[in-house]
């Protein structure tokens, strides 16, 4: 059985650089072709297989909007055999960085400015996550096997920030929510 393709399915072409318009546009256009109200008075094998279809495309699209997971889609189709989340980075240095990271979190509560060093928090993990997005975006580009695993590893670091940005957002609340 053949793996379907969601850049095929959304007709786009594969590569990590994407049209969002065109794909928000094949997404309406698909989703339109199999709205369940088209088969209301279809057999119920076809009413299955428009919901089975309309996932699918719903799927393609979550998949292909979101960078990171479209990076990770790309790799995947590329036969990069992506790591668990829980998998140890052999990136010390990396590991060490988050340590420091999650430091100056927990120290943010306890500043005298917590507005100042809130956004200086921000500040850093905005610039140190674009750094590794645009390394991401060269080695995908770049598409050789050292280059795949490279961003591959990237991503992993990525998604690390990505959660840091999600704890960083709850502090903002919990701080400021008096």
């Amino acid at each position: 059985m053949s793996t379907l393709n969601y850049f095929e399915l959304l007709d786009m072409t594969t590569g990590f650089d994407i049209d969002l318009p065109h794909l928000a546009e094949q997404y309406q256009t698909l989703q339109k072709a199999v709205h369940p109200d088209k088969f209301a008075h279809a057999s119920s094998q076809e009413q299955l297989l428009a919901v089975q279809k309309s996932a699918q495309i719903n799927d393609a699209y979550q998949t292909l909007k979101e960078p990171l997971k479209r990076a990770e889609y790309l790799l995947t189709l590329r036969g990069v055999d992506m790591p668990s989340e829980q998998n140890t980075f052999g990136d010390t240095q990396f590991l060490m960085r988050q340590m420091e990271l999650r430091e100056m979190l927990e120290d943010i509560k306890h500043a005298d400015d917590v507005d100042g060093a809130l956004f200086a928090a921000q500040e850093e993990l905005a610039t140190e996550s674009q750094a590794i997005f645009t390394l991401l975006q060269q080695q995908i580009h770049e598409n050789t096997s050292a280059s795949n695993q490279m961003a591959c590893d990237n991503l992993r670091k990525l998604k690390f920030y990505k959660k840091l940005d999600i704890e960083v957002e709850r502090l903002e609340d919990s701080l400021f929510d008096d």
